[in-house]
């Protein structure tokens, strides 16, 4: 509670009195798990995830006004994120093949791992990669995925479903059990 109280009194502070200060702590705070998530969605590109974290923060800036607080900030702020990389998706829709060819050769079996990984995250549609890494990765609840995505709970389940299913078998394809 006190981490809610302390994000809605920054908010405040950048909403009414245009506190770059205080947005800098929002930042500083959420910074991390938002690039975490771009991270996933880019299967791996650290620096096209950190352009779209950078457009997530400057959308959250220019917009936090609209910020009404029946969620967590972190709810809006993930899905001003997802918008963000939806947005991008629209202009650039790579195959997963690029994706591939895109990536350095693995040195080493923690990275070949990471590798396949992103491989197999490569083949998930869009919604299933999102709402696989939310969960997996993040550790977000159906509920809080449904609120940072837009869609209903039940599609949300049937994402999660497919996703992790075409992941094992992706996996296990490629030597793990």
């Amino acid at each position: 509670m006190k981490d809610t109280n302390d994000d809605l009194s920054l908010i405040q502070q950048v909403a009414e009195l245009h506190d770059k200060t205080a947005f800098d702590r929002l930042v500083r705070k959420y910074q991390s798990p938002i690039r975490r998530f771009f991270l996933h969605q880019t299967l791996g590109d650290a620096q096209l995830s950190d352009d779209l974290a950078q457009d997530t923060f400057i959308r959250a800036y220019t917009s936090i006004g609209t910020f009404r607080g029946s969620a967590a900030f972190s709810t809006w702020l993930f899905r001003i994120a997802y918008n963000v990389f939806y947005d991008y998706r629209r202009g650039l829709r790579p195959s997963a093949d690029d994706l591939d060819a895109a990536r350095p050769a693995a040195a080493g079996t923690d990275q070949s791992l990471g590798m396949d990984v992103y491989g197999a995250l490569a083949r998930l549609p869009d919604a299933e990669r999102t709402c696989v890494t939310l969960q997996l990765v993040d550790g977000y609840p159906i509920e809080r995925i449904a609120a940072i995505t837009g869609m209903a709970e039940g599609t949300v389940k049937s994402h999660l479903f497919r996703g992790k299913q075409k992941l094992t078998a992706f996996l296990r394809q490629n030597g793990y059990s």
